[in-house]
């Protein structure tokens, strides 16, 4: 289906993903080497994004792992239904049997969670496992994702190692809150994804708030590439570009200097820098 990075980017294009060639090529690359692709950058710049537009793109499902601290191998790859288990134990018995260990550790009772879910998938085409924000899971749970990025497997110690028939097309993503480990970043392929420069944030305004214009979305575009320069806690990127410009054509206001006090929170998350824009109104909006 995708045989040039040309086609990649149309096909991004397509489900309202906006890409350079530089991110169209490590995708690209990600597909025909089969290895794993870690897209690092700023919260908001569309890495998540990116992985859903990729698999709407191949027309395969897309397996989402949202990553946290204290995240259990347990949580991302199976657990046991142990009600079902136990209603299975109480039919046995009702029917003067003994039920065997092996009957209830058997796969109809096993509960997919998203790494095995993507595994098993049975294709034809791979299935697109997300790994969002991998630098937010514990050092433990990063070191139990090698075997299944190296080898497109997974133990399970009651019914042995599963492996991919067909592999999954595997993207984490991180915002950098934390280094991660040499050995995951050693079976991976990388992409830093930028904020992209105000023409672009307009066109994807444009694309997903197509009701704002090409006057709210060009205003909307420059007044956060200004904000970003503000020293910020957190500046805010292409969602949040988009939050806003959709806020302000729900209203049906221009981005002016009302418009901009009364709708800062639709781009801005913290007290501090909400008074920062506040200050700077006049530069921000010039």
């Amino acid at each position: 289906m995708i045989d040039t990075v040309d086609t990649l980017v149309e096909g991004l294009e397509r489900q309202g993903y906006l890409t350079d060639a530089a991110l169209g090529t490590a995708l690209f690359l990600a597909l025909r080497m089969h290895q794993p692709i870690l897209l690092e950058g700023e919260p908001g710049v569309g890495k998540t994004a990116a992985a859903a537009a990729l698999a709407a793109a191949l027309d395969t499902p897309l397996i989402r792992l949202q990553c946290y601290e204290g995240l259990s191998a347990a949580e991302a790859l199976y657990e046991w239904n142990y009600p079902r288990q136990l209603l299975g134990i109480r039919l046995a018995e009702a029917r003067g049997e003994t039920p065997r260990e092996a009957d209830l550790f058997a796969p109809e009772y096993l509960l997919r969670r998203p790494l095995l879910a993507a595994i098993e998938h049975p294709g034809p085409r791979p299935a697109v496992l997300l790994i969002d924000e991998v630098d937010r899971a514990d050092d433990e749970f990063e070191a139990f994702l090698f075997e299944l990025l190296a080898e497109g497997s997974v133990t399970i110690p009651e019914l042995g190692t599963r492996t991919a028939l067909v592999p999954p097309i595997v993207v984490l993503t991180s915002n950098r809150t934390r280094d991660l480990h040499d050995a995951l970043l050693r079976r991976c392929l990388y992409h830093w994804i930028g904020y992209p420069d105000p023409a672009r944030v307009a066109a994807i305004i444009r694309r997903r708030v197509p009701e704002a214009g090409e006057p709210l979305a060009d205003r909307v575009a420059g007044a956060v590439s200004r904000l970003r320069s503000l020293d910020l806690v957190k500046p805010p990127g292409v969602a949040e570009a988009i939050s806003w410009a959709n806020a302000l054509q729900l209203l049906g206001l221009r981005l002016d200097s009302a418009a901009a006090g009364a709708t800062l929170g639709a781009v801005l998350k913290y007290r501090e820098d909400e008074e920062a824009a506040r200050a700077a109104l006049a530069d921000v909006l010039s």
